[in-house]
């Protein structure tokens, strides 16, 4: 990367995981239109799909699972990334510099946008006036989440607003321009400006709307932001409203087809124990996992054409055709089968978690019925063979296997957020109103033989720990865990959880303390490189 100014100049781009610096600058084509050619509200519009082409979550997602306890080293790996998996990160990590110059990307688009609507004449026709103010606010909401996404990796600590932030661009910079770090204060003050921008003006999209930015995508934002940020009044606040006017509910884990599996831990491959009772049968699982599934919560990751959206208030568009990310790509090769060469597989700790209790759905949607189960697998020397966990939540559209819409904000969230919300109230057990009844109603969303029981807990922080062990089961693979072990480790005593078999070295290091200085990313080296005002302001550690 020549310098962070250079990505500032680009005009189109599609900037996804991993990819080369070079890549960010570097790809205007003959006959390109640059922003200053758009001089109507119809190229306007144009140009914010392009704006919405550039968003992704896909480093998050890959990063968290490969860093944390959510993934183990696949058959199939030659070693990519290792080095994230066992905890080295410096300035230099691939994982920090594509999260950092992705979402500045998103922002440099947005900022461009803003430009052109500068210079398109603002419509006097009550209809066109609307959609000219509606991508204007679609823009700044996805600018805000971009700016939320960098402060959640890059800053120490989102609840201190004097803490470094991130570089704060609002407009398209001249070449020569160099950015400091503004603090945490300054970034959401511009965060919450462009939030509000977009609630007052955002019209919902005619067709699939939760592929659009729109009210509910913006308070559920704002739900994530406040949680984080430790404001517990406002984080209910919206995450309230959101449950209540988001128009979805939680997926349920039935129907299923019939017989219902009651044993989760059933095995596949030791010979001398064969499959259990109460396992699957091989009807089961090419009826739960087919394309022609029934089961709502399969069919909200796999992208079905009838009844794909369940729980999910916002994602990320992924057509089949087109060169997009490919989200299960961050785990696998091929497919999402034990034939797709897997780079990353189920960490076993979260799959003895998915398993330990019969009926839910969490253990099958996550897990391919390809994969190897082997009861044995603590003593067996071969474990990396005789037990393979593939990941299957991205099982792929039906042309494109690697490919599925990529779910940013579910209704699950939302309930989570006000499950913590609650706790920090003192309002822990009871049938309703509190995290017991909360996290039942989840449970007994996710299993699908039957209704779960009402916890109790003897602590405010065997509630949290709770929260954190349910996040761990549901938003596995969506990119909560590191910054869930950032935000609720220290509250709960708990970290990074990995099994020994989630390496393939003898004595791998397992874990890492929950305040260690590695759950704040490093501002890549090629930024520091490049821009002077930003070289003294390295995260600590680094």
């Amino acid at each position: 990367m020549k310098k962070f100014r250079l990505l500032l100049i680009t005009s189109l781009i599609s900037f996804f995981a991993l990819t080369s610096c070079e890549d960010a600058y570097n790809i205007v084509q003959d006959g390109e239109l640059n922003e200053e050619d758009f001089t109507t509200l119809g190229q306007m519009e144009s140009y914010l799909n392009t704006v919405y082409a550039t968003v992704s979550i896909g480093n998050e997602i890959g990063f968290t699972g490969v860093f944390t306890d959510e993934t183990g080293v696949g058959r199939g790996s030659g070693g990519q990334n290792f080095t994230t998996h066992r905890f080295i990160i410096n300035t230099a990590d691939p994982y920090a510099g594509a999260i950092w110059y992705g979402h500045y990307t998103t922002i440099n688009r947005v900022n461009r946008l803003l430009r052109i609507a500068n210079q398109v004449p603002v419509p006097t026709d009550p209809s066109e006036l609307a959609r000219y103010k509606s991508a204007i606010a679609q823009g700044r909401a996805l600018r805000a989440f971009s700016y939320f996404q960098l402060l959640t990796y890059f800053s120490t600590d989102l609840k201190n607003d004097s803490a470094l932030g991130v570089m704060l661009i609002t407009n398209v910079p001249q070449a020569s321009e160099d950015f400091p770090r503004a603090t945490n204060g300054e970034v959401f003050a511009q965060i919450e400006s462009d939030l509000q921008y977009a609630y007052d003006n955002v019209t919902p999209a005619a067709t699939s709307p939760y592929k659009y930015v729109s009210q509910n995508m913006i308070n559920a934002l704002r739900a994530r932001m406040y949680l984080y940020r430790g404001n517990y009044t406002l984080a209910k606040q919206y995450a309230q409203d959101v449950i209540t006017n988001a128009g979805v509910s939680l997926t349920l884990a039935t129907p299923v087809p019939s017989p219902a599996p009651t044993n989760p831990n059933y095995t596949v491959f030791v010979a001398s124990n064969p499959l259990t009772v109460g396992a699957p049968t091989a009807a089961w699982n090419t009826s739960f996992y087919g394309a022609a599934t029934t089961n709502p919560y399969r069919r909200m990751f796999s992208d079905a054409t009838t009844g794909g959206q369940g729980e999910v208030i916002f994602a990320l568009d992924r057509p089949a055709a087109g060169a997009w990310e490919n989200i299960a790509g961050q785990f696998t090769t091929n497919t999402t089968t034990i034939s797709g060469s897997p780079l990353w597989e189920v960490g076993r700790t979260l799959f003895n978690k998915l398993r330990a209790t019969p009926g839910d759905v969490r253990r099958y949607a996550n897990v391919d019925p390809t994969s190897l189960i082997n009861q044995n697998y603590a003593t067996d020397v071969n474990y990396l063979d005789t037990d393979v966990l593939v990941i299957d939540k991205y099982p792929g559209k039906p042309s494109f296997p690697l490919r599925n819409d990529v779910k940013v904000f579910r209704l699950s969230e939302m309930y989570f957020i006000l499950a913590e919300c609650l706790a920090n109230e003192g309002n822990i057990n009871g049938a309703s109103n509190s995290v017991a009844s909360v996290i039942k109603q989840i449970r007994d969303a996710r299993n699908f033989l039957g209704a779960q029981p009402l916890p109790v807990y003897a602590s405010t922080t065997e509630a949290l720990t709770d929260i954190l062990h349910e996040r761990h089961l549901e938003l596995c693979f969506e990119g909560h865990r590191y910054i869930d072990i950032k935000r609720l480790g220290p509250l709960t005593g708990k970290s990074i959880e990995r099994d020994p078999t989630d390496d393939i070295i003898s004595g791998a290091t397992l874990t890492i303390p929950n305040n260690d200085y590695r759950f704040t990313l490093p501002i890549p080296q090629d930024e520091l490189n490049a821009n002077d005002l930003i070289r003294g302001q390295q995260n600590p550690g680094y």
